[in-house]
């Protein structure tokens, strides 16, 4: 006799994500791990974050108090593909030269080597594509965990084709608006540059918690002009210093939003204080629950999250799993709305 599931029983150490029991056929939900960080170029690690937030889910309490029972539809991770690993090795190799020089490729091998970094990126954005567009066309809702926030875009792009005029609420403590930063195409610190110019089904970018950011970038998200909203950190900071509630600030936020919404959530959009070890961290950020009332808000508006990612999550040394255990955390709150946007899930 199969035992049934209890949510209030502790996982098991080799269960699923959040001490799960579903497959990917029986999961609402399916979460594609990328272990990826090639082209990171201060802090690193982030390539450890899908399996340190999977170990660190287990020590997440299944009962939540936005939604009602979030795990119920299913929830499923991925293993981590051998391909992804093979090329993050290779990648991370290659580009570590290049970064070492600032960009400044004058030799035949740094150019060969750029070269072979920018496939090894379109590889990685080609298998990210294929595993959504096939996991999609199965009914599931899918969620990307990074590695570095390079990793999304061939999701963005399939679910931008299903969903014209997409929206994506961008979480962040950086614009990632710059053109091949150092030379890499597809650069950590161009991601939303390449969805605007690469995914042209996505109607409008809103950006939360920018407050690292060059002029390059400033002058690219002004030439968007509709189609990119920026709510700076400071902007936030200083409203809610003159007495404006949260609330009403997070109601502009997602007033600027299209009917259908993607979430990108770069960690180290919170205050540092949740994530130490990312690898830029910058001062300042949103709090935690900020972060989770904005999303929330997504929702209660009537909008429908489509699908989502989570990036930039590292580890601590020592076994410090502080990030992990935000990390693992943050990701709940994303499945727990999407799927109640979806009508999966009730608000509470």
């Amino acid at each position: 006799m199969t035992v049934p599931f209890d949510p209030n029983a502790p996982a098991a150490a080799d269960s699923g994500i959040y001490g799960l029991p579903f497959t990917e056929d029986d999961a609402a939900v399916v979460l594609v791990p990328v272990p990826w960080e090639v082209t990171t170029s201060y802090g690193g690690g982030t390539s450890g974050g899908p399996a340190a937030i999977l170990e660190a889910s287990r020590q997440v309490d299944l009962y939540d108090l936005d939604v009602e029972k979030p795990y119920a539809p299913g929830i499923f991770m991925q293993d981590e593909a051998e391909e992804i690993a093979r090329w993050n090795e290779e990648g991370r190799a290659l580009a570590q030269k290049i970064i070492e020089v600032g960009g400044v490729v004058e030799t035949d091998e740094l150019r060969a080597a750029l070269a072979r970094v920018n496939e090894l990126g379109g590889k990685l954005n080609a298998h990210v594509a294929a595993e959504t567009e096939r996991l999609v066309a199965k009914g599931k809702i899918v969620g990307i965990v990074g590695g570095d926030h390079a990793v999304p875009l061939g999701a963005i792009e399939v679910l931008a084709r299903r969903h014209p005029g997409l929206g994506v609420l961008h979480f962040d403590a950086h614009s990632d608006t710059r053109r091949a930063y150092e030379g890499f195409t597809f650069s950590h610190a161009s991601i939303m540059y390449n969805v605007l110019s690469r995914a042209a089904g996505v109607g409008k970018l809103v950006q939360v918690g920018i407050r690292d950011v060059c002029e390059e970038e400033m002058d690219y998200v002004a030439s968007q002009g509709e189609r990119a909203r920026v709510f700076f950190d400071r902007d936030l900071a200083r409203r809610k210093l003159g007495g404006e509630t949260f609330a009403a600030v997070a109601r502009e936020i997602v007033d600027a939003l299209p009917r259908e919404v993607w979430v990108s959530f770069d960690v180290d959009g919170l205050d540092p204080r949740y994530c130490p070890h990312t690898g830029t961290p910058v001062p300042g950020g949103l709090d935690f629950h900020e972060a989770v009332y904005v999303i929330g808000e997504v929702v209660r508006s009537g909008r429908t999250i489509v699908g989502f990612d989570l990036n930039e999550v590292a580890p601590g040394p020592d076994g410090d799993e502080w990030d992990a255990n935000v990390g693992a955390r943050l990701l709940y709150k994303l499945i727990g709305f999407t799927l109640a946007s979806q009508g999966k899930a009730k608000l509470r």
